[in-house]
């Protein structure tokens, strides 16, 4: 059996951005998240990093804001996980971009999309490193009453997420 290793790669990024993370199996990733984030809404701010998990193996950016693009890269960098991406949101929300990004040819799967804190989960053998999952957030303090269902659902109206009740 090969051995391995596990750690937590917990990502650095300020409270006000959003992070998804991704798993894809090609270069051309990175232009086709760029051109998707790109014609999603004409006020995100976007950077894109994938990790090349052969021939160069560079982290390859693109994006729209340049401090955006070099956090994607640092974040990418520390995770080190062949063929994974990391994408930061500014003015704007995964939940507008998500099916987008889900249907980008190359797209594998999404381990998470928050502006939380994130731990990724990594394995590393002698081959290379992988993505486990993440640890999105901190645990549940309880089941929510009747009260926060009203709070829920008052803030998604609020947000325009939703019209009417239920």
């Amino acid at each position: 059996m090969a051995a391995f290793e596990l750690s937590a790669v917990a990502l650095e990024f300020p409270d006000e951005l959003n992070v998804i993370v991704g798993q894809s199996h090609f270069i051309k990733t990175v232009e086709d998240l760029h051109e998707v984030l790109f014609g999603a809404s004409p006020q995100l701010r976007f950077g894109v990093a994938f990790c090349e998990a052969s021939g160069k193996r560079l982290v390859r950016t693109s994006g729209n804001d340049d401090e955006l693009v070099a956090l994607a890269a640092r974040n990418a960098e520390a995770i080190g996980a062949g063929h994974s991406f990391v994408v930061f949101l500014r003015e704007g929300y995964p939940v507008n971009v998500l099916n987008q990004i889900k249907q980008v040819a190359e797209v594998c799967s999404i381990y998470c999309a928050t502006a939380n804190p994130v731990e990724v989960i990594v394995a590393e053998t002698a081959l290379g490193r992988g993505i486990l999952g993440v640890v999105d957030g901190a645990k549940p303090l309880g089941v929510e009453t009747s009260a926060d269902v009203a709070d829920r659902m008052g803030l998604l109206r609020a947000l325009g997420y939703k019209l009417g009740g239920f």
